[in-house]
């Protein structure tokens, strides 16, 4: 049975993927979302793919979902551990060596945050609310615990300690309405550094809380059009 391995972004929080853990059960497969210790001073991208790895266990069939910062770890897992999937999810792409803090700029992405924001209608002041939980329901919120757990500055000036981008097949999900990472950035972030193109799902930037069925689906679409391991086709 396939098991997906659920990374979150900044903070580290697991209960982010509250909404989509019961619904890829639901769909028969198996969900472990893995939290991490955003706001340690002393934890970073080292600490962070330990614990994804202990968390994972034995076993192939896995698929790593990675959230937003949870890009800088997803490709150093699969690195070290056999996965059938690697699916990035408004993500950080980043190339080796680089640094999450130097992505930023390397990328352009403040600059595609306040040009979208000029083109949307939408104050280009950043704030949680306004980039963050738009479109996020209350409820959301309320059932998956406290959100918004800082990330402490470790991690942003840790180099990406990989050569090359890992030898699994990559999909990469940007949300429509997402504000920080507008969805024009994302595709030339794609194209650029991977040479894909990404995959449009409706929602914001925290996706997971505001549209789970909808990117269930996808995630559960996109392991099926795998190729059966045993050539037998597409996985069931």
């Amino acid at each position: 049975m396939s098991r997906f391995v659920l990374i979150p972004g900044a903070g580290g929080e697991a209960s982010y993927w509250h909404r989509v853990v019961p619904l890829l059960e639901a769909r028969g497969r198996q969900a472990i979302a893995v939290d991490l210790p955003g706001p340690d001073p002393a934890a970073g991208l080292p600490e962070y793919t330990e614990i994804v790895l202990a968390a994972i266990g034995d076993g192939r069939d896995h698929v790593i979902v990675a959230q937003s910062l949870g890009a800088f770890t997803a490709p150093v897992v699969c690195a070290r551990a056999p996965a059938r999937l690697l699916v990035l999810i408004n993500a950080m792409i980043p190339i080796p060596g680089e640094t999450p803090g130097a992505w930023f700029v390397n990328t352009g992405a403040e600059d595609a945050r306040v040009s979208g924001a000029q083109a949307g209608g939408y104050a280009p002041d950043f704030t949680v609310e306004e980039y963050f939980l738009h479109d996020v329901p209350a409820e959301a919120l309320a059932e998956g615990g406290p959100h918004g757990r800082p990330e402490a500055d470790m991690v942003f000036g840790q180099p990406l300690p990989i050569d090359g981008w890992p030898d699994v097949p990559t999909r990469i999900l940007a949300a429509a309405d997402d504000r920080f990472f507008p969805v024009d950035f994302q595709r030339r972030v794609a194209r650029t550094r991977l040479g894909r193109d990404v995959e449009v799902v409706p929602g914001g930037h925290l996706v997971a809380l505001s549209r789970p069925v909808e990117l269930t689906e996808r995630l559960v679409g996109l392991l099926d059009s795998l190729p059966r391991e045993d050539g037998g086709g597409t996985a069931a």
